[in-house]
């Protein structure tokens, strides 16, 4: 059995005699989704998989889950939700709620048309139907287009909040942005920070510029904002905090999502976004340099806990109208690990290279070396010496034997990448999160076994050394009998990395005493 299949068994069982000494009557979080229907946009992505998984597998009395789907390189909406309950992750459902594909109802729409691109009939079933609503769906990419980020990202929010308006049922809206919308602050509570200028401004600058044009004037337009992603997030949180004032509404910011902690699997991911893609890019040997403050605090967060943050909180917002008597003020959760259980980048990075070593990757092309740089200009020199010249070589050797050379071309996309993430590596910011905590002493002991989201109970240590295995599992498909051969490839490239560092050692030195022997001789 493999250390991520074993972990699993031991956090059902875990969880099973934590919930055996309670008694079986309903929690209050799940008499609050008892008969409720549900509407999840982004439901097909890695944060909207994990809230349905859980939604359905604790809370029984959930009527249906309304799944907004858009058709996808030429399947439509049905083969892609066999799809997607076909991935791994599902697995412990299927076991469990065997008979939960009737409480899902695909409907066919996309967050970058106007009206979402809902039918009629579709459209009125949401309305006359729906109690909650979860809008979860954007584009994550962090150098995603303009035009295309503001489409799904902010315009793609006023729809939402537009189809709520008319909800004749609606409960609770939760809508789930980041705690890196406003990242131009350095200290970021929880709540709304103004925007420089109204949406509808840039919406209408948008539609006058041409592509060329509008990517000439993007970083002018991002401002103090490092992309897209965080800019059209902030933008979207004004749209929120606009048009959201007479609706039941909650504002949910996470930081930097990564693999699930314990539920429904340990380590479960299926992205090589963010700190992951550096993991990956680190593991296979092809990065490996990263402009990098080991003493920045990592704001990790794993997605199972997230997600449970995420459930709680819609019912808290419905709590807080049922008990304040201004209902136009927008409860906002900042859930961040900073405040609770700090983990730096240096530590993340010691950790994951440590346990990349144990569990290495069968699709590794070298040896692991990886190095983290306070300066840019180290990180530069570095990137030099490590990236660029080992590509423009191989690449050479490509042509030679009349290949086509790809090397140059990968690490031009890696250093995109790995700029996008050095940004947030290297600068940090102080967070409250007094909501969340709140919210967390205000839930029942049961609710809290079944909704773990209590960044104090974090073991960072065992988080990742799960955090590889689960990679290899779930996102590459390599299996776990697979280790002693990546061990086995491992051990041969580490015997060619020494060669090679002892080549290149010796050309060096002959470079130096062929400049400097003659001045040598001189001197003495």
């Amino acid at each position: 059995m493999d250390i991520v299949t074993r972990k699993n068994e031991e956090n059902r069982k875990l969880s099973q005699s934590n919930l055996n000494g309670l008694d079986n009557k309903l929690s209050e979080l799940q008499k609050f989704y008892d008969g409720k229907n549900v509407f999840v946009t982004g439901g097909t992505g890695f944060m909207g998989k994990m809230l349905i998984d859980k939604l359905l597998r604790t809370c029984p009395g959930i009527e249906n889950i309304y799944l907004l789907v858009r058709p996808k390189k030429g399947k439509d909406i049905h083969t892609r939700l066999d799809e997607i309950f076909d991935d791994l992750v599902f697995e412990r459902l299927h076991e469990e709620v065997p008979k939960f594909r009737h409480k899902i109802v695909a409907i066919h729409g996309d967050c970058a048309l106007a009206g979402l691109g809902l039918n009629l009939i579709d459209r009125q079933t949401l309305i006359s139907n729906v109690q909650l609503v979860f809008h979860a769906a954007a584009t994550v990419r962090f150098d995603e287009k303009l035009k295309l980020a503001v489409g799904i990202n902010v315009c793609g929010t006023q729809e939402v909040l537009e189809l709520c308006t008319h909800m004749t049922k609606l409960e609770v809206v939760m809508h789930v942005s980041t705690v890196y919308s406003n990242c131009h602050l350095r200290f970021i509570e929880e709540k709304f920070y103004k925007f420089p200028f109204h949406f509808n401004d840039l919406n209408r600058l948008i539609e006058k510029l041409d592509d060329k044009s509008l990517e000439e004037v993007t970083p002018t337009i991002l401002g103090k904002w490092p992309n897209t992603y965080t800019f059209t997030k902030a933008l979207a949180e004004d749209v929120v905090r606009i048009n959201g004032r007479n609706l039941p509404i909650g504002l949910f910011r996470p930081a930097i999502i990564t693999s699930s902690v314990k539920e429904p699997v340990v380590g479960y991911i299926d992205n090589l976004y963010g700190p992951t893609g550096v993991v990956y890019g680190a593991g296979t040997g092809v990065l490996r340099t990263m402009h990098c403050d080991r003493d920045v605090v990592a704001n990790i967060v794993p997605v199972d806990m997230t997600v449970n943050a995420l459930i709680a909180a819609s019912w808290d917002v419905a709590v807080n109208r049922e008990r304040s008597t201004n209902t136009e003020d927008i409860p906002v959760y900042n859930y961040v690990s900073s405040v609770e259980k700090p983990l730096t980048w240096g530590e993340f990075t010691d950790y994951n290279i440590k346990y990349g070593f144990e569990q290495p990757f069968s699709s590794a092309i070298w040896y692991l070396s990886f190095h983290t740089h306070k300066t840019a200009m180290m990180h530069s020199i570095y990137v030099i010496f490590l990236h660029i010249l080992p590509a423009m070589l191989i690449d050479s050797l490509a042509l030679c034997v009349g290949q086509r050379p790809q090397l140059l071309k990968v690490y031009k996309k890696i250093h995109k990448f790995a700029d996008v993430i050095s940004f947030f590596a290297t600068n940090e910011w102080m967070f409250t999160n007094n909501n969340i905590q709140r919210m967390w002493n205000r839930l029942s002991v049961r609710d809290q076994a079944m909704f773990n989201f209590n960044m104090k109970t974090m073991d960072w240590v065992d988080y990742l050394h799960h955090y590889i295995p689960g990679m290899r599992k779930y996102l590459l498909k390599d299996d776990m009998s697979t280790v002693e051969a990546a061990r086995r490839k491992w051990n041969r490239f580490y015997w060619l990395h020494q060669m090679l560092k002892t080549v290149l050692s010796l050309i060096i030195l002959y470079f130096f005493w062929s400049t400097f022997s003659d001045y040598i001789y001189r001197c003495f």
